[in-house]
């Protein structure tokens, strides 16, 4: 087969694919710059978060009837019965939690109620539906955790372990007692030597 001159070959579509080029292009919006824009992003999700959760909750609701019957036609007693009730409303719970955090686009909220869930999920040993849920609400809780240190950076509050300003200095203790200066105490006479 004869190849074409025009088409790269396929290590120089990977090299593109993989590596980024140094280039004069403009590169794609890398989100909120000023302080007032930061605010805003970090009091609303945005559309794409806001899909996210509101396809996964329903979803949620769902796989946590499914893991309560499961669990439940496996139990023959009254407390297994009484469990698997317990636990089907715990992850209704979640799920309707994080249905209303998606609707009113509450991203820290929904973070933490996809990732108990998911955790809750794991625990039972239905790993194939706990570790989306683990994975997508640990994303929301890293995208609000760096949303706030992008507000530090902007405001220009860096903080005492941080790289974003000095250090602060430390405060003096106020339980600190001076030493009195007075007259010196006498030095210890030397011991004779005993030895000769």
């Amino acid at each position: 087969m004869a190849r074409d001159p025009d088409k790269p070959s396929l290590s120089d579509r990977f090299t593109r694919a993989v590596l980024r080029a140094d280039s004069t292009e403009p590169t794609e919006d890398e989100g909120p710059v000023t302080v007032d824009e930061i605010e805003l992003a970090i009091a609303r999700a945005d559309d794409k978060e806001r899909l996210i959760g509101l396809i996964a909750a329903p979803l949620a609701g769902a796989i946590g009837l499914l893991v309560a019957q499961s669990m439940a036609a496996h139990g023959t007693t009254k407390a297994a019965s009484s469990t698997s009730q317990l636990l089907a409303v715990s992850l209704l719970v979640l799920a309707a939690v994080m249905l209303a955090s998606a609707w009113w686009r509450k991203r820290l909220y929904l973070g933490i109620a996809m990732a108990l869930y998911g955790l809750s999920i794991f625990n039972l040993h239905f790993w194939g539906f706990g570790i989306p849920y683990l994975l997508f609400g640990s994303w929301y809780l890293v995208r609000a955790y760096r949303l706030q240190q992008k507000l530090k950076l902007a405001k220009g509050d860096g903080g005492t372990g941080g790289t974003g300003g000095p250090a602060r200095r430390a405060s003096p203790n106020k339980r600190y007692t001076p030493p009195v200066a007075g007259p010196a105490k006498p030095a210890k006479p030397a011991k004779p030597d005993t030895d000769a």
